[in-house]
């Protein structure tokens, strides 16, 4: 159903925001992949909340443990599971939230569903479901570098309420971005970012923004026209994270100011390679990979849980006033990088397994 994501490199994620823990399920992991806790704990560090002043100030060390599906080091090609305690869980901070409505949130909308909810912290809505997307993605990292050792996925923050950076996407590096508080690796832009950002949270407000993704070494061929297309399950991919509210890849919208004979990318020989003198698809074409680096922008909206007075409903049907006074962060996008990556490799490397399996002819005799 709903918690699971992938067809031939399945994840399916689990747990609530102020419960025993979270994790994740994996099935589809090729077996003799060199894999152990570290590889997985790099990807959630930095996810993890109390990261600097301008993030949720909660506690938690977000420490994993392998329980299944890695045998002295190695995958097994069963299933993988991968368990985070909530160590510094405060389920009795949202106690007015079991009467009445955030804004904006999912707390009416899961009512409305499953005639029940989870209000400690927004439960299976929270942000800290996205843990297991991080741990599975770092899973999908080494199995795509392993094979294509030149792969990476690298995302950053493009901009912050009316603050935008320039970023060349040809020659941005991990190391730049990491250096940013914000993640963003222009670094006069990333100082403006984050006085922005301390200054709506002093307000008891939120700020949104958008990120931007580039990755490299991708192979030709990856993606299932006509419904799975590549840029199709890239968008679903990105856009069932917490708090996003737009996807476009390559030109996006900008494209549509364009006449064709602008847009379109002219192929040319580069020795024995196909290559496109311009790249405004994004790396894909008709659905599939072609080799290109592949770009794209996630648009991520304000948070919802601020501590400004706001107007609501209270679940018995009453118009009431909200003020949620707790730990929130005041914008997503710094941590939200690691959960674009990690979605990003989901995809790919689903589709990976998914190419290899439908060519296993081609490459027997290739």
């Amino acid at each position: 159903m709903g918690s699971w994501f992938g067809e031939a490199f399945r994840v399916g994620t689990w747990g609530e925001s102020h419960g025993g823990g979270v994790g994740v399920v994996i099935d589809g992991c090729p077996p003799r992949l060199p894999l152990v806790e570290e590889d997985i704990q790099i990807e959630l560090d930095r996810r993890r909340p109390g990261q600097s002043d301008i993030v949720t100030p909660r506690k938690e060390e977000d420490r994993c443990s392998i329980l299944s599906g890695v045998f002295r080091g190695k995958t097994l090609g069963t299933p993988i599971s991968i368990l985070v305690p909530n160590t510094d869980a405060r389920p009795e901070a949202y106690c007015e939230m079991e009467t009445v409505y955030r804004p904006s949130h999912a707390d009416y909308t899961y009512q409305a569903k499953y005639g029940i909810r989870n209000w400690q912290g927004g439960g299976r809505a929270s942000a800290r479901e996205t843990i297991g997307r991080v741990a599975a993605g770092a899973v999908a990292k080494k199995v795509l570098q392993t094979l294509y050792p030149h792969w990476e996925v690298l995302a950053y923050v493009a901009s912050i309420h009316d603050i935008h950076a320039q970023v060349d996407i040809h020659s941005v590096q991990r190391e730049s971005i990491e250096k940013s508080m914000v993640r963003c690796p222009d670094m006069m832009i990333s100082s403006a970012m984050e006085t922005r950002i301390r200054e709506v949270r002093l307000e008891g407000d939120s700020v949104g923004g958008i990120l931007e993704c580039i990755v490299r070494g991708t192979p030709q061929g990856l993606g299932e026209p006509v419904f799975d297309k590549l840029e199709a399950d890239l968008a679903k991919a990105m856009l069932s994270l917490p708090a996003t509210k737009g996807f476009e890849i390559g030109s996006g919208f900008a494209g549509t100011q364009l006449k064709g004979s602008s847009h379109n990318d002219p192929f040319q020989m580069e020795g024995a390679t196909i290559r496109t003198l311009t790249n405004r698809s994004g790396g894909v074409q008709g659905g599939i990979s072609n080799g290109e680096p592949i770009f794209f922008r996630v648009a991520f909206k304000p948070t919802a849980t601020i501590a400004r007075e706001q107007n609501t409903v209270s679940v018995s049907g009453e118009n009431t006033l909200l003020a949620v006074h707790g730990r929130h962060d005041p914008c997503v996008l710094p941590r939200a990088v690691p959960l674009v990556e990690a979605m990003t490799a989901l995809v790919l490397c689903d589709h990976l397994m998914r190419q290899k399996a439908q060519n296993i002819l081609h490459e027997c005799k290739a």
